[in-house]
């Protein structure tokens, strides 16, 4: 971790003079945004609105240069805030002005504008950095990730620190305008759609827009050399998939997979209404990481999903986040059920689709599968505790949970729940117990029972539907399903 050392007695000072007594009672932001499972993560006292990076990258060393501008308001009196961060810090504007910076504890940038900035303002920051991402850890760990030809940054539910400073929680969702200078011959992958490409002197920048509220985590880069391929789906929605040449045996798989998200994404818009963003792809960088992640617009996927063969359904649980996740985002990290439970529900959705076992024969099977004193059931989705939040139950569970709920209200209320909800919170933010007052609304029923005994009770609820006396046979799909255990690795 980089410390700027600063002389004893010297910030003391500098904010005396910077704070003018008619603002003595200004007061720092929080160091965090007020999540009980990670209570260091995001910041209080500003919500960003538009994050603007420039950046240069050389593959060969992992070197990262950049310029961050943040668009942000100030929601209480500010005499100091922090961004998430974890790269040397050159220098620091607010509105124009040197400002005094500092960093503490794992990942905070701690910054002191010359002036207080008063409730409701306006506010630019421009912070100039440099480092070698794949060089820092936080908590023991790292979301950059060095491939052959170049670096990565993807993870959940953190990404951002180690290639951009943020407010890195999904609660400050914003815009992107993502622009990076590569050498010749590598390529820059980010969210949203590609703006323009320009070379000279021996570097080509790529310019990438995010033009709808996006969570710091779902937030991409990936520079190394790739196949791409482009095109649009039938709803006209543009196109654009990535693969690094040197995946070996796993690029045939990864790319007859990946080559099919417009037509999934076509699928699940039958599900959950008109596709929320106007952009659309993945990719498959040359990593060693065992997850596949929701990023927006352009998932990213890991050639270890692809090892056995094609493998559509993880696009399907990625793409399903577009809507569940991305479009409509935690307010808490104990509210993931509301993430993974739906992506998983609609990999069985098109279990359905492809003929290959129904979601109630999978849900049967999940249920049987798990006898009543299997840890599986100890875990609650609806609130799992940070260090179960991507168990495998949160998925398989959840998924449950949505079986049960189907079977309660029947499929008219069901699938109009399921379409309703992206569009009653776009580009917001939701907790579990929005999609029970929902589910409440439109359905007309009382299932706080319902969401208890499926979301938070440490025991096997009753079944879903009629239990099978035996554990069926899974149909394919579904053992392809299980043998990836999850779709998400936890840090």
């Amino acid at each position: 971790m980089h410390r700027r050392l600063i002389a004893p007695g010297t910030l003391t000072a500098a904010l005396l003079l910077a704070i003018p007594a008619s603002a003595a009672s200004y007061v720092p932001g929080a160091p965090g945004i007020g999540d009980p499972y990670y209570p260091a993560y995001g910041n209080g006292g500003y919500d960003v609105s538009h994050y603007d990076l420039r950046l240069k990258y050389q593959p060969a060393t992992d070197e990262l240069e950049g310029t961050a501008t943040l668009l942000a308001t100030t929601t209480q009196d500010l005499s100091r805030f922090d961004l998430d961060f974890l790269l040397e810090v050159d220098e620091v504007r607010v509105n124009g002005v040197r400002a005094v910076f500092a960093t503490s504890g794992e990942h905070e940038l701690e910054i002191t504008p010359r002036t207080p900035l008063p409730k409701g303002s306006a506010v630019t920051v421009v912070v100039r950095y440099s480092g070698v991402p794949s060089s820092k850890q936080a908590y023991g760990f790292t979301s950059w990730h060095r491939t052959p030809d170049g670096g990565v940054g993807a993870n959940e539910p953190e990404s951002a620190w180690w290639w951009f400073p943020s407010n890195d929680h999904p609660l400050d969702k914003a815009t992107y305008d993502v622009s990076v200078l590569v050498p010749d011959g590598s390529q820059a992958i980010s969210n949203g759609t590609l703006q323009s490409t320009s070379s000279r002197l021996g570097w080509t920048r790529y310019n990438w827009r995010s033009n709808k509220p996006q969570a710091t985590y779902l937030a991409t880069l990936a520079v190394g050399r790739f196949d791409l391929t482009t095109g649009t789906t039938e709803s006209g929605i543009p196109v654009v998939n990535a693969y690094s040449k040197d995946l070996g045996d796993n690029y045939g798989a990864a790319r007859a997979s990946v080559e099919r998200t417009g037509e999934v994404a076509d699928w699940l818009a039958g599900y959950f209404g008109p596709y929320p963003f106007n952009a659309l792809g993945g990719y498959v960088p040359n990593t060693n990481t065992g997850y596949a992640l929701e990023t927006q617009t352009r998932p990213f996927y890991s050639p270890r999903q692809f090892a056995n063969g094609t493998n559509v359904s993880v696009v399907v649980h990625e793409l399903a986040h577009q809507w569940y996740g991305d479009d409509v985002s935690v307010a808490g990290w104990k509210d993931i059920w509301v993430n993974e439970g739906f992506a998983r529900y609609a990999q069985w959705l098109w279990s359905e689709h492809e003929d290959e076992g129904t979601a109630q024969e999978l849900a049967d099977y999940v249920y049987a599968l798990h006898p009543a004193d299997d840890p599986f059931w100890t875990v609650k989705p609806g609130d799992p505790g940070p260090e179960n939040q991507f168990d495998l139950a949160v998925y398989d569970r959840g998924a449950l949970a949505l079986q049960a709920l189907r079977n309660e209200i029947g499929d008219a209320d069901f699938f109009a729940i399921l379409k309703g909800w992206p569009t009653k919170f776009a580009y917001g933010n939701a907790s579990v117990a929005d999609f029970r007052a929902y589910a409440e609304q439109v359905s007309g029923e009382s299932l706080g029972a319902l969401f208890d005994a499926w979301l938070f009770q440490a025991s096997k609820p009753g079944a879903p539907a009629a239990r099978a006396s035996v554990v069926p046979v899974p149909p394919k799909s579904w053992r392809e399903i299980a043998a990836t255990n999850s779709v998400h690795e936890g840090h």
